[in-house]
């Protein structure tokens, strides 16, 4: 009995920063509550092993907590060691990568089974949660062919997409049958019986807009949008839409389909987008419910000057 006794203080000490840490998210969960979030999962959080358990992890997390889950995914580096695997060589332009009709077969086999049931398998791990499906199932993305504009002239790319049109109502159901979806990021073609490699900072921008999301989160390798690269490392930690919109022009490729598609998701009604470093684990549960965000948080205009 006195063993017990004296072991109960203890007990109380040890637990209560648990119990802390618990109520400081309650703001956060009651924002959030019932709203739906697009989570972009890419860079290094899908190569390594304990930063794609952790990622797993986060997404239930949020489904437990009464959010609204949306998984959507590239597979970069697994797109590129298939390629090689198979003699084609990976080329990219405007950050784009060129998806010649071969690399396409790849870039289709990669994404819909290989990526897309490792993430699916992860996430499973923690109950009946998570279904894949492509943007060509039940037409939830539609796309004409992409040609970007460098040094003022239109480049062909191959059969990389523009996304012309979006169906939700795949996402809708699953996401009302409590299920959390995740998307790989190709589309059925407008024009012909092909498909479309599309970019998935891209896809994922669309779709938080077409359900209008509360919230964007593209995982990055970088810790946000920097705000004099390569001179400081200092991290913009929130900008307005027009404010991203002038430093468009001077980000380097590789941000520049991220950034554009934050600026979209807030400009089609997404309340927040953000940039946040995938290399960091538990990286989304601390973006979304403490108040140090981790990342680059963008806002509407009328939101960012209230």
């Amino acid at each position: 009995m006195s063993d017990a006794t004296s072991n109960a203080p203890t007990r109380k000490h040890t637990a209560l920063p648990k119990a802390q840490i618990l109520i400081e998210a309650l703001p956060w969960l009651t924002r959030h509550h019932g709203r739906t979030v697009v989570i972009k999962f890419g860079g290094n959080a899908m190569i390594d092993e304990d930063l794609k358990a952790a990622f797993a992890q986060d997404v239930v997390f949020l489904r437990h907590a009464g959010l609204k889950p949306v998984v959507v995914h590239g597979g970069g580096p697994q797109i590129s060691a298939a390629l090689d695997k198979h003699g084609i060589v990976s080329e990219f332009k405007a950050g784009l990568r060129v998806t010649t009709e071969d690399a396409m077969d790849v870039v289709r086999m990669v994404l819909a089974g290989q990526v897309q049931r490792e993430l699916v398998g992860l996430l499973n791990q923690h109950g009946p949660l998570a279904v894949g499906l492509t943007g060509e199932d039940a037409h939830t993305l539609t796309a004409t062919k992409h040609q970007p504009e460098i040094d003022g002239e239109l480049v062909d790319i191959g059969r990389v997409g523009e996304i012309t049109e979006i169906d939700t109502g795949a996402i809708e159901a699953l996401l009302a049958d409590g299920r959390i979806p995740v998307v790989s990021s190709i589309a059925r073609s407008q024009d012909d019986h092909h498909v479309y490699n599309v970019n998935a900072d891209t896809a994922a921008a669309a779709l938080a807009a077409a359900l209008g999301a509360e919230t964007l989160m593209v995982l990055t390798d970088v810790e946000g949008l920097y705000e004099d690269w390569p001179n400081s490392d200092e991290v913009i930690s929130r900008l307005t839409a027009s404010e991203l919109e002038k430093l468009l022009p001077d980000l380097s490729s590789g941000m520049v389909p991220k950034m554009e598609g934050c600026l979209h998701a807030v400009r089609g009604g997404v309340t927040t987008a953000r940039v946040i470093d995938g290399r960091v684990q538990h990286s989304i549960l601390l973006e979304i419910f403490t108040d140090e965000g981790i990342g680059t948080m963008v806002v509407p205009d009328e939101q960012g000057e209230s």
